[in-house]
């Protein structure tokens, strides 16, 4: 569950900096709202699965509500998922 959580973490984060950093600009400079519609749709249901996937983990981890807002409020951050990854999932 976690290593799935994982990919999903990293996948929505990927897909989040696409969207602010090359389909937005493409969107709102350069007139070409269809690279947005693609990755937006993408990311919203990635966004989905790291909220739903969030939950699970919160028990098999064993987290209390400040981590899980913590995690929940890293989906929205940019680069957010990266560092919740290293200091919430990471073995280390």
């Amino acid at each position: 569950m976690i290593s799935f959580f994982r990919i999903i973490s990293y996948l929505e984060g990927i897909s989040y900096l696409l969207i602010l950093f090359v389909t937005m600009p493409l969107k709102y400079v350069f007139e070409s709202p269809e690279p947005n519609k693609v990755i937006g749709m993408a990311h919203g249901i990635l966004f989905l699965l790291y909220i739903v996937f969030a939950f699970l983990v919160k028990s098999e981890k064993k987290w209390n509500i400040k981590t899980l807002l913590i995690v929940l409020a890293c989906s929205v951050i940019p680069f957010g998922t990266f560092w919740m990854d290293k200091k919430y999932l990471s073995k280390n």
